[in-house]
């Protein structure tokens, strides 16, 4: 046996079984999404028969207009995504039922889809006719006038939440945590960003990066009339807060970016490529292989959002029964708090779409006054630190804090403190 060893020994040891392993990966999930292909196309052809049964409305999929380009719509990641059964040519009878028209039936369109959630706190915007953004505003305390500052002396915080999340990203781990003499000087805006937590969902939105800026110039730039902000932004709402940054480049104090998704592209096909980097079909690591799942199919999306999303309510006692807790992590809570109309497309015309414009606000950036500040966990397989370093490179005076064994989330989780005081450190330099 010891002299059988050695010769084994290479393959279970050093790059032989890293090699193996990859190549295992491979292809089970080669064989993994495969079967998601088949099942993405079934299910178009079941919603497009129940969205006309109910709705009288079978709205046209994306799936029945790949390779055509219409960058007017929307990131071309929405048509340009690649299923290998269509392009086999196999399973072409979906585009049979093109003939469905829109509005038949002699339905009503409503503003909620039967697969979207109608609870209270999921409508509610519907009530108000002024459609704006839901925004936690925390006002400078009244001891600010005590000790003699004018509100023209206020500082102006907005902060824009990431993909999945809301408002409670930061009611729950910057602003319990605030210093008095912050609480005196600034006054903060935490955004709903349109289509998730209670901000409006709309079924006819795109949810492009012009509709979310335009949804927060219309609910907190222009109705408070902010001469002057900081931004703090994490993950997808990195990309928001770069363009805001670049229209609004005299008003931006400063921008402290939490993980920021950038995945620069020499070839000019930039949002296919951010697609491929932060949503690679692969069953390994879980957050990847869930990445892919709900970015590559319309349809199984959909899926998980009317199981998931729109009995919340039902999973939400089933988990506090579970935990015996009478109120859930916000985290939790706020995974259901969307569309998939708004998630679907926040996901490829902000996170992909915006990846094309990213270089040009970069640019400006560089070129503006506004301090620029990086956070990024060594840990986070979602968005690589990679994406940071090279913000770094297209804006070399950027401040970039690299966090040990942290991930997308822990980067602010766990360490809520030191966080608080790293934002309070960075708009006290300037104002100072």
């Amino acid at each position: 046996m010891d002299r059988v060893w050695p010769i084994f020994q290479p393959i279970f040891s050093g790059k032989w079984p890293r090699k193996t392993v990859q190549v295992l990966i491979a292809a089970i999930s080669w064989v993994v999404f495969l079967v998601l292909d088949f099942l993405d196309i079934v299910l178009c052809v079941f919603f497009r028969i129940v969205d006309e049964y109910i709705e009288g409305n079978a709205k046209e999929c994306y799936c029945h207009s790949r390779g055509e380009k219409r960058e007017s719509e929307g990131s071309e990641t929405l048509r340009g995504r690649k299923n290998l059964l269509r392009e086999m040519g196999f399973l072409g009878f979906p585009r049979k039922l093109e003939g469905l028209k829109e509005n038949g039936g002699g339905k009503v369109v409503v503003a909620n889809r039967w697969s979207d959630c109608g609870c209270e706190t999921c409508v509610s915007w519907m009530n108000n006719g002024d459609q704006r953004l839901h925004v936690i505003v925390k006002e400078p305390s009244k001891a600010t006038f005590e000790y003699g500052c004018s509100g023209n002396s206020t500082e102006n915080v907005i902060f824009l939440h990431g993909f999945l999340s809301s408002s409670s990203l930061w009611t729950e781990l910057v602003f319990p945590y605030l210093s008095e003499s912050t609480n005196r000087n600034y006054r903060l805006f935490a955004v709903d960003l349109l289509g998730f937590g209670r901000s409006p969902k709309p079924r006819d939105c795109l949810y492009t990066l012009r509709d979310h800026m335009e949804m927060i110039e219309k609910s907190v730039i222009g109705p408070n009339d902010l001469g002057s902000f900081h931004l703090v932004a994490h993950s997808m709402g990195s990309v928001i807060a770069l363009a805001l940054a670049a229209k609004y480049s005299k008003s931006v104090k400063s921008i402290t970016l939490i993980a920021p998704p950038y995945f620069p592209s020499p070839r000019g096909d930039a949002s296919l490529t951010a697609l491929g980097r932060f949503a690679e079909r692969k069953i390994w690591p879980p957050l990847l292989f869930g990445s892919a799942f709900m970015s590559w199919y319309e349809h199984l999306s959909r899926c998980v959002c009317f199981i998931i999303c729109r009995n919340h309510r039902a999973w939400e006692w089933i988990l506090k029964l579970l935990a015996r807790k009478r109120d859930l992590h916000f985290l939790v809570m706020d995974l259901t708090r969307h569309t998939h109309q708004s998630a679907w497309h926040s996901m490829h015309n902000v996170l992909c779409g915006g990846a094309k414009s990213m270089d040009e606000y970069l640019d400006v950036l560089n070129g503006s006054e506004a301090k620029v500040h990086i956070m990024h966990g060594t840990r986070d397989q979602l968005v690589p630190p990679e994406c940071s370093f090279s913000i770094k490179m297209k804006v070399p005076r950027a401040q970039l804090n690299i966090l040990p064994d942290s991930d997308h989330i822990t980067v602010m989780l766990d360490r809520e403190k030191n966080f608080t005081q790293d934002l309070e450190r960075i708009w006290a330099s300037i104002s100072s």
